[in-house]
């Protein structure tokens, strides 16, 4: 009799054992399949928008084409990208409720009006773009292999890690990004292998495909001591509360656009015509497009003072009025531009202060504090860690429930103060706080 519960029990640990090693195994090999196309990609998105980014700068005039590229991306997502209109937000929700397939054609469609309004001068960045062909990639994956709905959710997760990771050469952010943007207070561990594999194979691929990413340097970094603790502390509040100014002017310009502005052509053309009037009113084309000089200013020398604020404003209205790219390096110039600006009231390194801010910024205004500070690691080479923690702590505290992914559930409170339902989204929260 023992013999016989003996080999029944050996017989049970053996088949868990296969059915582990089984299911990591495919893991990966879906994880690969993700990382190799979609780092393939993030590689083209890259090296094509550098080259539009050159093209319009040597050619001023595209500027007065974006009203009209405007039109055209109104046109396609009024006709033929109706299930694509929300961006991340659709793959955000898709996530949650699982319902239908995502649109295979969301992403080639982003990348075309992504090309577009970097060409004629809209401020935006990329991961957008990147983020939303991972998702497609992983429902083509579903697809292909007839995935059932629990682990549809997982590789569309995936999906997320790998376009972050290979958009920005940070795969250990990348690979907790795509499970902790999903939900506040809640992170979807279950994805942990595949979001691992596809981010570090999309990272290794589009530097094999000679992607350069962006490498910035903290000239003097200050003595962990009580008085610069607290500085960073207080400063860390400020950029919480911009990345809140950004999240919430986009939400209302969009809320407007919504109601008085339905049609989508309108729309963008609208919104292309007051980026160009701000151009010529603020005097600098310095606010179009991507704004990476003006982060690398933040680091080597002075900036204009509000110039942070001219980044909010070009942005909110190119992302709100239907524009398509990115708002993660929009987010790093404002981090950056603001944290330069501070340092002259506090003493503290311009160079120190640009790294915090673009790091607090993102983490307050995605709601991504560990793959925020692991992002701030991957890009600094492990300097400032310990400021880099606290400053994405604070700021995630002080952004309180705005965002900006609308789609994003609340699962936990930052503070029971706040009385917020729970398992509702920033969008739901924000709407019936109005009523």
């Amino acid at each position: 009799m023992l013999s016989l519960n003996n080999k029944f029990f050996n017989s049970t640990i053996k088949a868990k054992y296969i059915t582990f090693f089984s299911t990591f195994l495919k893991w990966v090999v879906w994880g690969s399949i993700i990382g190799i196309v979609v780092g393939s990609m993030s590689a083209f998105l890259l090296k094509l928008n550098d080259f539009l980014t050159d093209t319009r700068e040597a050619n001023p005039y595209l500027l007065f084409f974006l009203p009209l590229g405007g039109i055209v991306i109104g046109y396609i997502y009024m006709y033929y990208g109706k299930g694509s209109r929300k961006g991340n937000d659709l793959i955000i929700g898709h996530i949650h409720h699982g319902q239908g397939e995502i649109p295979l054609r969301t992403g080639p469609i982003v990348f075309l009006c992504t090309f577009i309004t970097h060409l004629f001068g809209g401020s935006t960045g990329r991961e957008g773009a990147a983020i939303q062909m991972g998702a497609s990639i992983s429902e083509g994956v579903n697809r292909l292999f007839k995935v059932n709905k629990i682990d549809r959710r997982i590789l569309i997760i995936s999906g997320i890690s790998g376009g972050f990771g290979s958009a920005f050469g940070t795969p250990l952010a990348g690979t907790i990004f795509g499970m902790e943007v999903i939900s506040i207070g809640k992170t979807k561990y279950e994805a942990l292998v595949p979001c691992l594999v596809s981010s570090f194979v999309g990272h290794f691929v589009a530097t094999a495909w000679g992607v350069e990413h962006e490498h910035f340097i903290i000239k003097n970094m200050p003595d962990i001591n009580s008085i610069n603790f607290m500085k960073v502390v207080g400063l860390s509040i400020v950029f919480g509360f911009a990345s809140v100014l950004y999240s919430q002017l986009r939400h209302e310009i969009k809320s407007f656009c919504d109601k008085h502005l339905k049609n989508l052509m309108l729309r963008a053309f609208v919104g292309g015509v007051i980026i160009i009037i701000l151009t010529y009113i603020i005097g600098s084309r310095d606010y179009l497009g991507r704004g990476l000089p003006m982060v690398e200013r933040a680091f080597t020398g002075n900036v204009p003072p509000f110039a942070f604020l001219g980044k909010i404003v070009f942005t909110a209205i190119t992302m709100a009025t239907g524009f398509r790219g990115g708002e993660v390096i929009p987010l790093f110039f404002v981090g950056s531009t603001l944290g330069n600006t501070l340092s002259t009231v506090t003493g503290l390194s311009p160079s120190f202060l640009a790294a915090i801010g673009m790091i607090a910024v993102f983490c307050g205004a995605a709601n991504t504090p560990i793959s925020a500070f692991i992002l701030g690691i991957e890009m600094f080479d492990g300097k400032g860690a310990t400021y880099f923690f606290v400053a994405c702590i604070i700021s995630f505290i002080f952004s309180g429930h705005h965002g900006i992914y609308g789609a994003q559930k609340l699962y936990e409170p930052k503070s029971r103060m706040l009385n917020l339902p729970i398992g509702k989204t920033i969008t739901y929260i924000e709407e019936n706080k109005k009523e």
